[in-house]
């Protein structure tokens, strides 16, 4: 056990004793970010060559149904199989999928590759959550968030351009086979660097089917509500409820469970740590989906310049995770958890306003002011969580983080397209109907956030001197 009295330096995540590891988190993360804007970018143009336009929607929606799923299910495949069997197998799952889909023949084919791509790296990004505690002294932890934030931005800008030169250049399908090499080299690492198993790991576990079934029919639910009428979709909305929370309540019956007792109960800090994680992607979400085809479709921007403003978020959500890593007070930190969905929801009214009056500067001050709130926040929200967690259930409760957050952004983005909708968004003809139309959106984002912030008041309200403090990490 390595004591975390001393202050953690950035640079020594980089030393040899962390650096292996540090590379293979950096390489889970980044198969998950470039290769959503790589797909974002490179779909298009599939679509043109093999037809199947109706079809385009659901290359995200089969990807992030499976990778909740395979997030779901990752604490205790990490437990049956140990973490080193179980990333190899969920990285030739995302490689058997990525082969798939850059040689599909038909759009069929690659919503097949796509779905395995989501739930190999739904696994992937839950056991490498799962392994931040076990791998990293907790005083590192938040710089090992902070490094993960960089990494999206660097997605963010780097992927849209990488997808752009290699689909004009080359094909749609080089943009898919860049990952290729990624997922080799992180399964080559992690063969060598991650432990075979841990304490609690190669526990005979009974197979979630049902729970997992569930979990992923009402995720699919979700995504057909933002695709639906506004009396439908609000049926398919309470239909997916329901069956969330029936999965909820079947987990916490079974004697193999894939979430910690109190998910999502407000009595808990885990409890109510998660329903701040997923309030927050929800407010999210909406702005993520409809941003750039509102600036477009309102003042004639292009891709690039469309995309830069959506990317000034990821920016600022890197920078502030860079300046707050360091903060070792518990007060400060509870402050940050706070203050985060309060910064989400003032940059969201930010956007709002900058679009009614046509000002581009006020939409980035908007941009900047959210992913701040997330930069800020989001490391020391999951730090809490995991420090929070009794040893027995800290791998549920890290392998539930990055699922949650999918599951956010899916309910999310169908809740603001059911908003988008019954504001007449994809009838809207000219500005000023284009204006009306996103006003729900974004309103729907706000009060999400409020929710956040009042979760988040409740949490660290919650947290006791030892939760703040205690040294979970092995070193």
């Amino acid at each position: 056990m390595m004591s975390d009295t001393v202050e953690g330096r950035w640079a020594e995540i980089f030393t040899p004793r962390y650096a292996t590891v540090t590379l293979i988190l950096c390489l889970g993360v980044a198969l998950l970010a470039f290769n959503a804007f790589l797909a974002s970018i490179s779909l298009p143009t599939a679509v043109q060559e093999m037809g199947g336009v109706a079809l385009i929607s659901w290359a995200l929606t089969l990807f992030l149904v499976f990778a909740i799923v395979g997030g779901s299910g990752a604490a205790l495949l990490k437990q049956r199989l140990g973490a080193r069997t179980a990333l190899l197998v969920s990285a030739g799952v995302f490689l058997a999928g990525t082969v798939v889909a850059a040689t599909a023949s038909s759009m069929e084919m690659v919503l097949v590759g796509r779905a395995l791509q989501g739930l190999g790296e739904g696994v992937v990004s839950a056991i490498c959550f799962a392994l931040i505690p076990e791998l990293f002294p907790s005083r590192l932890v938040p710089k090992v968030f902070g490094l993960q934030a960089m990494i999206w931005a660097i997605a963010a800008f780097g992927g849209p351009a990488a997808a752009g030169l290699l689909t004009e250049l080359v094909s749609w399908r080089a943009a898919f086979l860049v990952n290729v090499p990624l997922v080799l080299l992180f399964a080559a690492m992690v063969a060598v660097k991650v432990p075979a198993h841990s304490p609690e790991d190669r526990k005979v576990v009974s197979f979630p089917g049902l729970r997992l079934l569930v979990i992923g029919a009402a995720i699919m639910l979700v995504a057909l509500a933002g695709l639906a009428a506004p009396l439908p979709a609000a049926g398919l909305l309470v239909a997916a409820a329901v069956l969330l929370v029936g999965a909820v309540w079947l987990d916490g019956r079974s004697r193999d469970r894939l979430m910690p007792p109190d998910a999502f109960r407000p009595i808990s800090v885990v409890g109510t740590g998660l329903w701040m994680v997923l309030l927050i992607n929800v407010a999210g979400a909406g702005s993520a989906v409809y941003l750039v085809l509102v600036v477009q479709e309102m003042w004639g921007y292009g891709p690039t310049v469309a995309g830069a403003i959506a990317a000034v978020l990821a920016v600022a959500w890197s920078f502030s995770a860079i300046t707050v890593a360091n903060v070792r007070s518990k007060e400060t930190r509870k402050t940050l958890i706070r203050l985060g969905p309060a910064m989400i929801g003032t940059g969201l009214l930010l956007v709002l306003i900058g679009l009614q009056l046509d000002q581009v500067a006020i939409v980035v001050v908007g941009q900047l002011t959210i992913g701040g709130g997330f930069g800020i926040s989001n490391g020391y929200l999951n730090l809490t969580m995991m420090e929070a967690a009794s040893d027995a259930e800290r791998d549920r409760t890290s392998a539930l983080m990055p699922t949650t957050q999918s599951a956010g952004n899916a309910i999310g983005a169908a809740l603001a397209g059911v908003a988008a909708n019954s504001a007449g968004m994809a009838t809207a003809v000219g500005m000023a109907e284009m204006k009306l139309a996103i006003i729900p959106v974004y309103m729907l984002g706000v009060a999400m956030a409020a929710l956040a912030l009042a979760a988040a008041w409740r949490m660290v309200g919650m947290v006791r001197p030892q939760d703040a403090s205690s040294s979970f990490a092995a070193g």
